[in-house]
């Protein structure tokens, strides 16, 4: 009997410490991903500002054109950034992919932050502009599936949904406390303070949080699943999978991956700038009403990723593809409608849509890959969907508006490239809830 009750302790002790490991890299991974995603969403929150410094154009729309189109840069840079930083995390693991990218990060943002105008230095202005974001690009072309597969790799097969929530969510609240400090900061200061220096603050004090998330990342250890294919490697069990299993899971990736990035930036980005662009709100009050549909979103995101863990991925991820093919069009009659309560309605629509796309993003980008190759496949099909569909996007809708004079017109992109999405979808997602993610 004291031998059981002994067993019966010792297991209980091996939880609790198993449980206590798990937050700890939760909170981890979640510290460093709200500040490499805050890092990137104050550019597109000060995009307009930035046009008119680095870009400055006399002809109408012009400027916010050119800073879109840097921000596109940053994701025609991801792909590049998956090629070095993939192969690095399924070779050396994933602990140390998310210490290099949120380094990187963190000092060209600064970096950014500091740079003189082109008044001040000419075309060298708008070139560094572009370095640092395709620098940035990169090294956010390691972060997203690197934590996603680090936090889930790390959860309990029951769990991975509500595990990859963390990152969706601690996502959420970096673009929602983007917004709250560009808001703050376009309320407080008159728009000549903003353009001299009030954009730039932001910028500036990333470095700070820098520090805090590579001390904090350098003391985490490497997941279970990297551990045990380490081990599987040293005893020479480890099996290359197939093309075939390769190429399905690249398609389905890239098909899952341009379906959340497509609409999240529509969300998080460009909504911002057509309120005030295309819509004529006071910039205070756009960024005010997608920060409270941004709260909604960081609300729902746990809540997906519980009932994920209940229902599956397929059923989820299709419906929601389906639902932003349908919607497009009446979310953006109410954006333009001007009216407070209906654009914050669209939004909020949108905002749950989006979350149901990105919690199933981060856990399908483990559960469609074999551990041996799954930080380079994942990389890879993710931030080439991004690229080639999702970077574009917000400079597609503005360019749109531009060329044809209807407000409507962006909700035909996003809705083509769900409908493109929910179809490839259909025919090459399997459900993967029960999938064993430590398969080499």
């Amino acid at each position: 009997m004291d031998a059981i009750q002994q067993s019966l302790g010792a297991s209980s002790i091996h939880t609790k410490r198993g449980q206590s490991d798990i937050r700890k890299r939760a909170i981890a991974v979640g510290i460093g991903n709200f500040m490499e995603w805050f890092d990137f969403a104050i550019y597109g929150y000060f995009a307009a500002v930035i046009g008119m410094l680095f870009f400055p154009s006399s002809a109408s729309g012009v400027s916010l054109l050119s800073s879109l189109a840097v921000f596109a840069v940053g994701f025609l840079s991801r792909p590049f950034g998956a090629l070095i930083l993939g192969p690095i995390g399924d070779r050396f693991g994933r602990r140390s992919v998310l210490i290099i990218t949120v380094f990187g990060m963190g000092v060209c943002t600064t970096i950014i932050g500091l740079l003189p105008s082109y008044e001040a230095i000419g075309i060298t202005a708008p070139i560094l502009l572009i370095a640092m974001r395709f620098i940035q690009g990169m090294m956010v072309g390691g972060e997203w599936s690197s934590a996603g597969i680090y936090i889930v790799e790390s959860a309990p097969s029951n769990r991975r949904a509500t595990a990859a929530s963390v990152i969706t969510g601690t996502a959420g609240l970096a673009f929602l406390f983007g917004t709250f400090t560009a808001a703050s900061i376009s309320s407080a200061l008159d728009d000549q303070q903003l353009a001299a220096w009030g954009w730039r603050l932001p910028f500036v004090a990333s470095i700070v949080m820098t520090g805090i998330a590579v001390f904090i990342r350098r003391k985490l250890g490497d997941t279970p699943v990297y551990e045990e294919m380490v081990r599987q490697r040293g005893s020479h069990q480890a099996q290359v999978p197939s093309r075939a299993v390769r190429r399905r899971a690249f398609i389905t990736t890239f098909a899952f991956s341009a379906l959340f990035g497509v609409s999240l930036y529509y969300f998080i980005t460009y909504a911002n700038n057509h309120l005030v662009s295309t819509v004529g709100l006071p910039r205070s009050s756009a960024l005010w009403l997608c920060s409270l549909a941004l709260v909604v979103y960081v609300i729902v995101n746990p809540l997906i990723g519980r009932l994920s863990d209940r229902i599956g991925r397929r059923k989820l991820l299709l419906g929601a593809a389906a639902a932003l093919t349908l919607l497009a069009y009446p979310i953006f009659l109410l954006l333009n409608s001007g009216n407070p309560l209906a654009i914050l309605a669209g939004l909020v629509v949108m905002g749950v849509l989006v979350a149901v796309t990105a919690v199933m993003d981060v856990v399908l980008l483990v559960e469609v890959f074999p551990a041996s190759i799954r930080s380079t496949g994942a990389a890879l099909g993710h931030n080439l969907a991004l690229a080639i569909l999702a970077g574009p996007g917000p400079f597609i809708a503005a360019a749109l508006i531009r060329q044809t004079g209807d407000a409507n017109l962006p909700a035909a992109y996003l809705a083509a490239v769900s409908l493109a999405c929910l179809v490839v979808l259909w025919k090459t997602l399997p459900e993967t809830r029960d999938n064993d993610i430590s398969r080499f």
